[in-house]
């Protein structure tokens, strides 16, 4: 009888180890009928915002004197600004940083004997934030002439962006579908077989770079506000089923 048993059991092992390695290679079969294809998205647009700005520079042996003067040169930025037709509210001045400047001291012997007070230096950066781009640009190129009236003034780079880029990500994200589910039907119709649903799909990092540069792509995405004309692009990595 202990025998008969043991011959059922064994049995019953075969029979349920023959089901799971059937299953698996049942399994592992389904799994390869897949394709993997990358869709592309790109476009390109033009910054339609711009952010440009600078900063004020003042050097004065007292801080009342250093106020005014940095006072005055700002009201010319200011001025200036808004002659070439930008909204006084799309100009933000900071606070003004005051520095204690000194300047070191050595003995007759050529030793160094500490320092003492030169004189304050006053800073105070601007912004402007417009979508008036042509004449923010034309501004941030003609600044310089406010040197001839005295103002020390250091401008930046303007920098661009464009305020619909939501739309923009959304439309590559369909660009980039439709490209994949094409480059798919291809593949599988060409090898005699039918297009099934999508088993997965990876969405690659948001590449947007000047038009006509040759910027390198990151692994995260990037991001240009350098260039005013922009190129972006997206991909998407779809596996799909084959019937």
């Amino acid at each position: 009888m202990k025998n008969l048993w043991k011959f059922v059991i064994i049995g019953a092992a075969v029979v349920l180890s023959a089901a799971v390695l059937g299953y698996a290679y049942t399994y592992k079969y389904r799994c390869q009928n897949t394709v993997t294809v990358t869709g592309l998205g790109e476009t390109e647009f033009t910054s339609d915002f711009i952010v440009w700005g600078g900063s004020l520079h003042v050097e004065s042996r007292d801080v009342i004197s250093g106020y005014a003067k940095i006072e005055s040169d700002r009201q010319k930025v200011l001025d200036y600004i808004t002659s070439k037709g930008i909204d006084p509210s799309s100009v933000v001045f900071q606070f003004v940083n005051v520095y204690e400047q000194t300047e070191p001291v050595y003995n007759a012997q050529g030793n160094y004997a500490g320092s003492r007070f030169k004189c304050y230096s006053l800073n105070q950066s601007f912004t402007i934030e417009s979508k008036d781009v042509d004449k923010v640009e034309n501004i941030s190129r003609e600044i310089s002439s406010l040197i001839a009236k005295d103002v020390s003034i250091d401008a930046q780079m303007p920098s661009y962006y464009y305020t619909g880029l939501d739309d923009v990500k959304l439309s590559l994200i369909e660009k980039a579908s439709a490209d994949a589910l094409a480059r798919a039907n291809n593949i599988v119709r060409n090898a005699g077989g039918r297009l099934g649903r999508v088993m997965s799909a990876r969405l690659g990092g948001f590449q947007i770079t000047g038009a006509n540069t040759n910027e390198e792509f990151s692994a995260g995405g990037s991001f240009n506000t350098t260039n005013r004309n922009k190129k972006a692009r997206v991909t998407i990595r779809v596996e799909y089923r084959v019937k």
